[in-house]
């Protein structure tokens, strides 16, 4: 049997990408190595740009083009203040989350 790890990312996903854009300024596959780095490398690039367009919709992050050495310009991404917002809101709620579901898998 597998768990769909896609369907327990799905909520926390957008968060980690903008706690990641929150230092630094990223484009998609940047964004996609660095969740690999912490370990998330099952997320694929194809997974990341509709996020991100997600995110610049709902003006968590805004974009704009940046020359580049390897081919045309990339896109980086930035987060708004109304982003940060929702980060310091979802650390909390994940918090709250995470004890509560970890207290239920340790009950054996």
């Amino acid at each position: 049997m597998e768990i769909n790890t896609s369907q327990i990312l799905k909520g926390t996903l957008e968060a980690c990408i903008l706690q990641l854009i929150k230092h630094k300024d990223m484009y998609g596959y940047e964004i996609t190595e660095q969740l690999s780095n912490y370990g998330l490398d099952m997320v694929a690039q194809g997974t990341i740009y509709p996020l991100l367009m997600k995110l610049e919709k709902e003006e968590l992050v805004t974009s704009y083009l940046k020359e580049s050495n390897f081919g045309p310009p990339r896109k980086y991404y930035s987060i708004t203040k109304r982003g940060e917002e929702y980060i310091y809101l979802f650390k909390d709620v994940w918090s709250d989350i995470s004890t509560t579901i970890t207290k239920i898998l340790k009950n054996d």
